[in-house]
């Protein structure tokens, strides 16, 4: 590959990130009053992260069972308001026991 292509891929790639970081900036000058927006825009990144990870999670381990066990549990201690390290640790020592089990 030479250097002009490697430089144009880089450029556009720049471009293409740089793009959705500064639009909003240039669009949204003012204070956003509307309540409907700004609570769709202050849950998107969350419906993002967990639209990406979600479905990875059931792949991620050695069977269906463990990784639905491991995701029950860190829906229930999440509901309970624990923090992330334990409904994080929680999760995955579940998982491992499923796995020893199964």
């Amino acid at each position: 590959m030479d250097m002009r292509r490697v430089l144009s891929c880089v450029f556009l790639m720049a471009l293409v990130t740089y793009i959705p970081r500064v639009l909003p900036l240039t669009i949204f000058r003012r204070q956003i009053k509307s309540r409907y927006i700004r609570s769709f825009l202050d849950y998107t990144p969350y419906a993002v992260l967990g639209a990406m990870t979600f479905p990875d999670v059931f792949g991620s381990t050695g069977s269906l069972l463990s990784a639905a066990a491991g995701t029950l549990t860190a829906l229930v201690l999440s509901y309970f308001r624990k923090g992330l390290v334990t409904v994080a640790c929680a999760a995955i020592l579940v998982v491992y026991l499923v796995e020893l089990i199964v």
